[in-house]
């Protein structure tokens, strides 16, 4: 996990130019399933913001979409990385 967290910090930096990686990456670290909505709250990042930081570590296949956003519910992301490691098998 430590040798994720080193990969990803430097990843995550490096894709988003951003001064909120840090906490990003801790916070995904800390729930690697996760509503878009709460990572906003949890990390202090404007909403905005943070869903440019979140589209972009999609696009770069870091979080995967578990379930779209739809009107005024928030879309659920994971960290599968992380998941998988965790489990000990591929589970996203």
């Amino acid at each position: 996990m430590i040798a994720l967290y080193d990969e990803m910090k430097k990843r995550i930096t490096d894709i988003t130019h951003s001064q909120y990686a840090m906490s990003l990456l801790d916070t995904i670290f800390k729930r690697p399933i996760f509503k878009s909505s709460d990572l906003a709250k949890e990390t202090g990042i404007y909403k905005l913001t943070a869903t440019g930081l979140l589209r972009q570590l999609k696009e770069a296949h870091i979080l995967t979409e578990l379930q779209k956003s739809s009107g005024r519910r928030a879309s659920v992301l994971c960290f599968p990385a992380l998941l998988n490691i965790a489990e000990g098998k591929t589970i996203v």
